[in-house]
């Protein structure tokens, strides 16, 4: 049992799943550096304050705090627009967008296979 243990964590994909997780976490800690240190001060500069979670609003006895919602979603449109241009400079890189069939034609097949 102990080896099939060690044949299971040494396999190619969970170590590439493990560097791939230790990897995001300081890439993660990077955009959140760059949105909050950087994005976030220049709205700052424009608005006033350095994030929303300011905002908020009164319904009946409870307070709705709308503001860190909003924090939230520049932080994800953010982090969302960095991986976009990182997969794009990947794939350049790599010359992946040319080769081999697209995911549209990947679920074609799929759906023509599943209809006989």
């Amino acid at each position: 049992m102990l080896e099939q243990f060690k044949d299971f964590i040494m396999k190619g994909n969970l170590v590439a799943l493990a560097v791939a997780f230790i990897i995001a976490g300081a890439f993660g800690a990077v955009v959140v550096s760059f949105t909050d240190d950087i994005i976030m001060q220049i709205v700052a500069a424009i608005v006033g304050e350095p994030d929303f979670s300011g905002l908020t609003f009164d319904l009946g006895d409870a307070k709705i705090g709308y503001g860190n919602f909003l924090t939230a979603v520049i932080n994800f449109l953010i982090i969302a627009a960095v991986l976009f241009v990182v997969v794009k400079a990947y794939e350049a890189w790599k010359g992946t967008e040319e080769e081999g069939p697209s995911e549209i034609d990947l679920l074609t097949e799929i759906r023509d296979s599943l209809a006989k």
